[in-house]
């Protein structure tokens, strides 16, 4: 059975949720490990098929907690994890189009394979008591999370990928 890792950091429960609603509908399909980015590591990666990245958007970034995710594991892995597939999301307060655009950036140095454009939810969270605030993702914007989770598991499955 194909293997789908789901790494995701969240620090107020938006891409948390996120994750685990891929990771939700994912399991029918695919060996799913699902794996905050401070335990995740290199050995995750070059046992997993392929990839789903989920982090919230700080700062118009990446959280850093994600990128050291991306810091301890690129070297490590480069090489010899090229031509899998990934896909991610971005739980944002704004755009997110900043932070998508560095995880691809990291994916392409890996020479992974985008198999699906970023999903990015937007919370409009723009007052510092609503970025800080504990994030409830609405189910419909949770479906597109299952909806992606599915077919990269599909997709792994059936060895589209």
């Amino acid at each position: 059975m194909a293997q789908l890792l789901i790494v995701y950091h969240s620090r107020t429960g938006g891409a948390r949720q996120m994750a685990e609603a891929a990771a939700e509908a994912a399991r029918d399909e695919t060996d799913t490990i699902l794996k905050p980015a401070d335990l995740a590591g290199p050995e995750d990666l070059l046992r997993a098929d392929g990839y789903l990245f989920c982090t919230p958007e700080n700062l118009a970034a990446i959280s850093g907690l994600m990128k050291e995710f991306f810091d301890r594991c690129y070297y490590p892995v480069l090489g010899r994890i090229e031509g899998r597939p990934y896909t991610q999301m971005v739980c944002a307060g704004s755009d997110g189009e900043n932070a998508a655009r560095q995880i691809a950036r990291i994916a392409t140095g890996w020479r992974l394979k985008e198999v699906q454009p970023p999903l990015i939810i937007c919370t409009h969270a723009q007052t510092p008591e609503a970025i800080l605030a504990e994030k409830t993702i609405p189910d419909d914007q949770l479906n597109q999370c299952r909806e992606i989770g599915a077919a990269l598991a599909a997709g792994l499955s059936l060895g589209v990928f």
